[in-house]
């Protein structure tokens, strides 16, 4: 079984932490990655090439942008960014993630570990870094020593801020003047270029002077999540505009992706249950400063899907926290937005209003540490609750009008969801406001038009394999992998004929002691709901592979069950393509090669899944499982081909194929297995 806190790196002396990779990943646009080394033609909203891999005159590998991977219909191989450099340039995990980060402009982080060496990190390729770093020494030092730092010293001690707090946010002083940061860090030509691109420094954009952005500023550093300064925030100290000054945008900074004070908080406690959500800076540091060390807060920026997906990641509880006022609760409202995605069952958000004109510094100072972790006790509402209670007073449900309303503004939220049970418990909560049953609050959400990607699906085979993954949220985990199950049969019935009720006559009531339906007697059967929880065979033969990827190299070809309408049978071709060519691969590297796609989170649910299968059987079934696809491939190309020849000539590779599938199938069954 797969443990959560193993890495795919783990044979090199350090581990690459997970969430670097997560980081990594999503800075990484496959399409570059790809087209960097191959020549791609746009077909639709995909992208295609003759394979690398193999060799081919028609291109079968296509490339989604949308999916972030790659997949070729000939051979088999597929898999994320990283999964094509490690085809591509013949790399194992680790250097294709040094490849990428390389290319990202990052360094490679490692944690500590059994076996690691001595030597240094080595320095980062962005000279952002190390600029950050040493202007926040100097904004920390002018804190300390500056002779005008008097008003930045009053202001923090005024906060009720202690020297050990200032110490642990490395908050620091921009001493009022043009360029006091300029003069000291100043330099040549380029390294004030690089400080420009840092958000250190501005240049006017006619005259070319260049100046200091952040002047007379309390200054609040900014850290990612492996500690490094990436921007800063100012505190005004008299009374220029604005109060607040953030870092711009830089390569190193993007502040739609940024918490402040998540490095702080981790830092402090690795094993956190739950993070608040606060509006600003001193909300954090003053959370701090009372002991409640879990605080951070979104940088000038509305809370947005990647954070909460990415405090989702590191704990199973987020609680926000913003004051009572107006613009307190739109912003609870656009953050419980953001959350709904990613509402995986065993996740929960909360919501704390403070009372008016108070905010969390404030009031955590006036009642203490004990009474503010009262009031989160007391007061904290579930999304659930929250979110009812928001509708209720947007749409009346004391009348038909307001039931009707309430009903069209929650249902297409409620579908947001992906956690399977709070879905089910959040529609029932709907139907008994609203009156409505399931099947209607259904439909409802059906014809609502959707927030999410585009839903059109076109009709090739490759279109048809990526979109067989659409609808699920690209950083979520722990899929049940029953999701992945074929859907049962939604039920029909003769009552409906082209979408329009059969209408009723008055002889269709019959007094013969049969209920009374639509069609006037019974011959109307709804068929029985069933409940499709058996894992198919072809999954169990993935999830085998898996904990066994050895047994790829006995099979003999992957491509004799490379079904072009099977999604699952397509993505374990992948898996044997991998292994065969690189059998040092262990479980977790495989699942890493699609990892951040919705095939990575399918081989991660199977994984992890309570194992119920014999170990005595598991070779037995899983060939089994190869031999009967490999069987019906072969049947449904066969048939195609001899399909073409009856209405036109084929192609001289065409022909070969044909004469093998023949001669295939007047023999016996070729086992898929080699045998060895």
């Amino acid at each position: 079984m797969l443990g959560s806190n193993l890495r795919p790196d783990e044979s090199m002396a350090g581990l690459i932490p997970q969430s670097f990779i997560d980081d990594l990943l999503n800075r990484t646009d496959i399409l570059d990655v790809v087209s960097s080394r191959i020549q791609l033609k746009k077909t639709g909203k995909n992208y295609s090439a003759c394979c690398p891999f193999h060799k081919e005159k028609t291109p079968s590998f296509t490339v989604s942008p949308d999916k972030q991977f790659y997949y070729c219909f000939g051979c088999g191989a597929g898999g994320n960014a990283l999964g094509f450099i490690m085809d591509h340039d013949h790399l194992d995990f680790p250097q294709a993630v040094e490849e990428l980060a390389k290319r990202a402009g990052l360094d490679v982080p490692r944690e500590e570990g059994a076996g690691r060496s001595n030597r240094p990190r080595q320095p980062s390729d962005s000279p952002l870094y190390a600029l950050l770093t040493a202007a926040s020494d100097y904004y920390r030092h002018a804190l300390k020593q500056h002779p005008t730092r008097k008003a930045a010293v009053e202001y923090l001690k005024g906060r009720g801020l202690t020297g050990e707090i200032a110490r642990d946010f490395a908050l620091g002083f921009a001493p009022p003047g043009w360029d006091n940061l300029l003069k000291h860090m100043g330099g040549d030509s380029l390294q004030q270029k690089h400080m420009i691109d840092a958000g250190l420094l501005i240049e006017n954009a006619d005259t070319g002077k260049r100046y200091d952005r952040f002047r007379d500023r309390v200054m609040f550093p900014i850290r990612d999540s492996r500690g490094r300064i990436i921007a800063f925030g100012g505190r005004v100290l008299g009374d220029d505009k604005p109060k607040y000054l953030n870092s711009p945008e830089t390569p190193v900074f993007h502040k739609g992706q940024e918490l402040y004070g998540l490095f702080e908080a981790r830092k402090h406690n690795r094993n956190l249950d739950e993070i608040m959500v606060v509006e600003g800076y001193m909300d954090v540091i003053a959370l701090a400063q009372q002991g409640l060390r879990n605080a951070v807060a979104t940088l000038g920026t509305a809370t947005s899907e990647e954070h909460v997906r990415r405090l989702f990641r590191l704990v199973p509880s987020i609680l926000f926290c913003f004051d009572g006022d107006q613009a307190g609760r739109k912003a609870a409202w656009r953050a419980l937005e953001a959350t709904l995605p990613s509402l995986e069952d065993g996740r929960r958000a909360r919501f704390l209003f403070l009372p008016e004109g108070e905010d969390p510094d404030s009031l955590v100072r006036k009642e203490g540490t004990d009474a503010f972790r009262a009031r989160i006790t007391q007061h904290a509402q579930p999304l659930a609750d929250y979110f009812f209670q928001q509708l209720t007073l947007e749409a009346d449900p004391a009348s038909l009008e307001g039931k009707a309303h309430l009903a069209t503004l929650a249902a297409p939220l409620i579908e947001r969801i992906p956690g399977a049970n709070l879905k089910v418990l959040m529609r029932q909560r709907l139907a008994e406001i609203t009156g409505l049953n399931g099947d209607a609050l259904g439909q409802l959400a059906r014809s609502m038009p959707s927030g999410s990607a585009s839903q059109d699906v076109h009709g090739t085979s490759e279109d048809a394999y990526y979109e067989s993954f659409s609808g699920y949220d690209d950083q979520q985990h722990d899929v049940d992998p029953s999701h992945y199950f074929e859907a049962p049969a939604q039920p029909q019935g003769d009552w409906q004929q082209g979408g329009q009720r059969k209408e009723w006559k008055k002889g269709d009531w019959k007094k013969d002691g049969k209920k009374w339906n639509r069609q006037g007697r019974d011959d109307f059967k709804r068929p029985p709901r069933t409940e499709v929880k058996v894992e198919t065979p072809t999954l169990t033969a993935l999830r085998t592979l898996l904990h066994h990827p050895s047994l790829a190299q006995k099979v003999e070809d992957a491509a004799h069950f490379a079904a072009e309408d099977d999604t699952y049978a397509q993505l374990m071709v992948a898996l044997v393509e991998a292994v065969q060519k690189n059998p040092k691969l262990r479980s977790l590297q495989l699942i890493a090669r699609w990892h951040g796609t919705e095939q990575g989170r399918l081989l991660r649910a199977l994984a992890e899944k309570e194992w119920l299968i014999s170990e005595d059987n598991l070779e037995q079934q899983f060939f089994d499982t190869i031999t009967s696809l490999s069987a019906r491939q072969r049947e449904r190309r066969l048939e195609s081909l001899l399909r073409k020849a009856r209405q036109s000539e084929l192609s001289a590779e065409e022909k070969d194929q044909l004469r093998d599938l023949l001669s295939r199938n007047t023999s016996p069954l070729t086992p898929t297995s080699t045998g060895a």
